[in-house]
């Protein structure tokens, strides 16, 4: 019998853990620390980019396409390797499939550093995404071999943590890089910074991670097409969002239609598919309540939680003025608030289940919206001050946000099923990230040169259409909270 949701989202499960013997959870949490240190510095490449994008696109003579590009791409290539990733480390052990990716996450990192046209480094940034792509599933699946029932609580809620923080906490650290190693040349280091710290974890990782799980042996197709279709389809969507200004036909929106059309061919491919081998990602996940709703509000959250960012970046260095290094402090205050509240939440996610991803939700709505009305309030006064506050509020939310629905979505995900039903979730948080960059990016840009370069007109719509999506994963939570509640009526 599959375990069930209480009401609000709360896990049950139906067998207690396990005894663990000292020197065994020693092991165990000494392999996940080296887990979360890889997933820091993969995640951390989402966002430390946000505050090199200015210095990039003196340097390279980068068009605004190009800019996204670096940013979305790295989030689209990421996304879409998790689940074949997470496969291949269910059937070939985790140990070889994190080794093999943070070697290939640290040598392209390399390369983007030495990029010298926007060319190289849009490809430099898609192959560093697929190698974060493989690197991360190999955590979440971790967690789940090593870990059983409540116990799950507390590594998630470090994960959780470690996303929330890495990408808060990215343009801080980019902009300390830029202002050590100037201008021109600053941002390569933000690249490069990856190498040592790659190189360590490729130690460790080989060191202290279990070779394979137990019972986990044996050769599993990765189901090709399976592979194929979702990178074509949100390829699809993404273009006429990232293009729109070099494009201007009107036709380029039909590529949305054509990439929803393969995105449910892909959901077709992969049901007939397990009618005769086992497919990419179990289908029938979805039947859990709390694996489905959880779902939809990572992959919306992150759409407009991960965009924030990129245009806040660009308003403060190009639009006012400020250094990088002013820049990513300005952020601070959104990371400090994530960092403590991830933490709390990781601790409380059993007890308020939903209920407190929900509160989340609403406080990272209300300090967005209230960075807004500071602006207009306060136009001339200095724009990290009279954020501060509201971004505060909004890290806050965030922190709520992240790691208790991690933890609920995957609450009821058996373990054989671990590394792809971690690896969709996160492939949903990262396709997010890449369609909320191209859809808020598309927004800004379009913004900014419909008002003659008015900055502050484009942040502020651009970041009230962030908002919005984010609101809709507050929606999706209170249908969770709502249906849980019916259920247990009934």
């Amino acid at each position: 019998m599959r375990d069930r949701p209480s009401a609000g989202g709360t896990m049950s499960t139906a067998q207690p853990p396990q005894p663990v013997d000292a020197a065994e959870n020693r092991r165990r949490w000494q392999a996940v620390g080296v887990g979360l240190v890889a997933a820091f510095m993969t995640l951390l490449d989402v966002s430390i980019v946000n505050v090199a994008v200015p210095s990039i696109d003196r340097a390279l003579h980068a068009s605004p396409s190009d800019l996204q590009w670096v940013l979305s791409g790295y989030a689209l290539t990421f996304g879409l390797v998790l689940v074949p990733a997470g496969r291949f480390g269910d059937a070939r052990g985790r140990r070889n499939a994190f080794v093999l990716g943070i070697a290939l996450f640290t040598a392209t990192s390399a390369l983007a550093g030495l990029a010298t046209s926007p060319t190289w480094l849009v490809a430099a940034r898609l192959l560093q995404g697929a190698a974060a792509g493989v690197v991360n599933p190999q955590v979440t699946g971790l967690i789940q071999e090593l870990f059983r029932g409540p116990e799950r609580a507390r590594p998630f809620g470090l994960l959780g943590a470690t996303i929330g923080i890495s990408t808060a906490i990215g343009p801080l650290l980019g902009g300390l890089l830029i202002a050590i190693g100037g201008e021109d040349h600053g941002w390569r280091w933000v690249f490069f910074v990856n190498v040592p710290v790659g190189i360590v974890a490729m130690i460790l990782g080989w060191r202290l991670l279990p070779e394979r799980a137990a019972g986990r042996a044996g050769r599993r197709r990765l189901d090709p097409i399976g592979v194929l279709l979702p990178g074509v389809g949100v390829v699809l969507v993404l273009l006429p969002l990232v293009q729109e200004q070099q494009w201007r036909t009107p036709w380029k929106w039909a590529l949305i239609p054509a990439g929803l059309a393969v995105l449910v061919a892909f959901g077709l491919w992969e049901r007939w598919y397990e009618r005769h081998r086992e497919p990419l990602f179990d289908l029938r996940l979805f039947t859990f309540q709390s694996y489905t709703l959880g779902s939809i509000i990572a992959l919306v959250y992150f759409g407009g939680f991960t965009a924030i960012f990129f245009i806040f970046t660009l308003f403060l260095q190009n639009g006012l003025g400020y250094s990088a290094l002013i820049a990513g402090l300005a952020i601070t205050p959104f990371a400090l608030g994530s960092a403590a509240a991830s933490a709390l939440g990781g601790r409380i996610v059993n007890r308020f289940g939903r209920p407190l991803v929900a509160i989340g939700l609403l406080g990272v709505v209300l300090g967005l919206a209230a960075t807004v009305l500071a602006l207009r309030l306060w136009p001339h006064a200095p724009a990290p001050w009279v954020t501060a506050g509201p971004l505060l509020i909004a890290g806050i939310g965030s922190g709520l946000v992240i790691a208790p629905n991690q933890t609920l979505t995957l609450a009821q995900v058996p373990v054989p099923q671990a590394g792809s039903g971690a690896g969709m979730l996160q492939t949903g948080q990262r396709i997010g990230a890449a369609a909320g960059i191209a859809a808020v990016g598309s927004m800004f840009f379009s913004s900014l040169a419909d008002n003659h370069g008015n900055w502050a007109t484009a942040f502020e719509m651009s970041l009230l259409l962030a908002t919005g999506i984010i609101a809709l994963a507050l929606v999706a939570a209170l249908i969770d909270i709502f249906r849980s509640r019916n259920h247990t009526k009934t």
